[in-house]
């Protein structure tokens, strides 16, 4: 089993950065694939960013490519999503996920966090 908690979510004007963490507790963090995934109000859940157990490869949807950045430390056991330049259109609820391998389709995660609220005004 893993646990997984995300923080670093709030409120911030358009132009303006968060990172999001999330940190996990249980077995073998660093085995795991991580992903980032975003609901927005009436929107389906949609794929962020992801990366290998190693760093190795990472993904990114096109609309955040270039903005944001996923990064881990399994040293810490945290996975990151750094958010630059955000828009309004980034507002939504942040989730992290962890699955056997990397993957964009949110079925292919096996363990998630509860997701914490990104709002960007405008």
């Amino acid at each position: 089993q893993v646990q997984l908690v995300e923080s670093g979510g709030g409120l911030v004007q358009a132009g303006g950065s968060l990172r999001l963490s999330c940190t996990a507790s249980g077995r073998t963090f660093s085995s795991y694939a991580m992903g980032w995934f975003r609901q927005a109000p009436g929107k389906e859940r949609e794929f962020v960013a992801a990366i290998t157990w190693n760093g190795g490869r990472t993904a990114y949807a096109d609309s955040v490519k270039g903005r944001f950045t996923i990064s881990r430390d399994n040293a810490k056991n945290t996975v990151y999503l750094q958010m630059n330049s955000l828009k309004p259109e980034d507002t939504a609820v942040y989730y992290c996920a962890a699955g056997w391998s990397i993957a964009v389709l949110s079925s292919e995660y096996k363990y998630w966090g509860q997701g914490t609220q990104v709002t960007v005004s405008s």
